[in-house]
């Protein structure tokens, strides 16, 4: 069974789960990794959502505030042998609701072309790519998405 928590980013589970994020996409980001890095920053991060399975952290997804209507989610990431088992689709329904409760009216998110199950979720859930926003906007191995809330 998968409990999900709503915390913020001083939360020690979600920081294990990021550190575990941060391994695995250095090697997808390549020379692009520094960049990355640098707009994946969890130090002021108020929304996060972390799920559980038998009282073990195995998957974590934040937002952000982008603007006055909208928000980013972040930092997405389910264990490898946790994946296949829905736990992102509930972490990103938890994030919609929690940002819809705040009054926001659309989500937006960025993730690499190459993590193809990344887009496959996005996609089935309603999300629609969009042209790539700042600060993606010249990166060619990103895709972003928006979905309406």
């Amino acid at each position: 069974m998968i409990n999900l928590i709503r915390t913020d980013s001083t939360n020690k589970d979600f920081k294990i789960l990021v550190k575990e994020l941060d391994m695995y996409l250095s090697g997808i980001n390549g020379d692009n990794d520094e960049f990355f890095r640098g707009h994946n920053k969890i130090d002021h991060l108020n929304h996060v959502v972390v799920a559980y399975c038998n009282g073990e952290a195995v998957g974590c997804g934040a937002f952000k505030v982008f603007n006055e209507e909208g928000v980013e989610v972040k930092r997405m990431y389910v264990k490898p042998e946790f994946r296949g088992q829905k736990i992102a689709m509930k972490i990103l329904e938890e994030l919609e609701k929690w940002a819809k409760a705040n009054e926001f009216r659309f989500v937006l998110l960025e993730t690499s072309k190459e993590m193809l199950p990344a887009v496959k979720l996005y996609k089935r859930n309603n999300y629609d790519v969009i042209p790539n926003y700042e600060p993606y906007k010249n990166i060619e191995s990103s895709i972003c998405f928006k979905k309406n809330i």
